[in-house]
């Protein structure tokens, strides 16, 4: 980015402000969920217009209190692709219990078309919900794996702080066009989810 410089001898004496980067985050899609659905699909402007596309999930409620994942997958317009992935996770109870980091191994991926698990045992109560964030990598890219990066922060069934990091590639060159975020068991009752594009240049 460049150095906007003034010359002037004092702040509240410059008359006119340079040329400013415009800003870099584009809001592209809001899903606003308020009823029952059993996923949220973004299927359309994941494209090369962008290198980083960023999704926001806020107070995401399930209608399951069993142990519920809320999870993802990448799809190329057809089918689902192979991921590789690392998770760990952070957990505390409100009574001070069970503090721990540890490395999820039941939680990662191996070369698998399957959902990749964000967060676990998401509680149904009313003040009960998951947010976090996940970034996607050069999506339209035909020569490179697409990598990934999410955290997220739940209030677990069980009274608890659960938070989740995760990582990895879709190991495919084909181009992502849709991102699926959905809970295992039973429908998303509520929340948003956004999806953003991260300007090319700041400058």
């Amino acid at each position: 980015m460049a150095l906007v410089k003034y010359n002037n001898n004092s702040i509240s004496s410059v008359t006119a402000l340079g040329s400013l980067p415009a800003g870099g985050l584009n809001l592209i899609t809001t899903n606003t969920i308020t009823s029952g659905v059993s996923s949220s699909s973004f299927t359309s402007n994941i494209n090369s217009t962008y290198d980083t596309y960023m999704f926001k999930f806020i107070n995401i409620h399930p209608a399951s209190d069993s142990f519920t994942l809320f999870q993802v997958n990448f799809n190329d317009g057809s089918s689902d692709l192979s991921k590789t992935t690392t998770a760990f996770r952070t957990f505390h109870t409100e009574a001070g219990g069970s503090p721990s980091v540890a490395y999820q191994t039941g939680d990662d991926l191996a070369n698998s078309t399957a959902y990749q698990i964000l967060s676990v045992n998401q509680g149904n109560g009313n003040d009960e919900s998951l947010s976090g964030e996940l970034y996607l990598f050069s999506p339209s890219s035909t020569t490179f794996v697409k990598h990934f990066i999410c955290q997220t922060m739940g209030y677990q069934l069980n009274n608890a702080a659960n938070g989740y990091n995760i990582a990895g590639y879709v190991n495919s060159t084909s181009a992502v066009t849709d991102v699926i975020f959905k809970f295992d068991n039973g429908n998303i009752d509520s929340g948003i989810i956004k999806m953003y594009g991260l300007s090319k240049s700041w400058a």
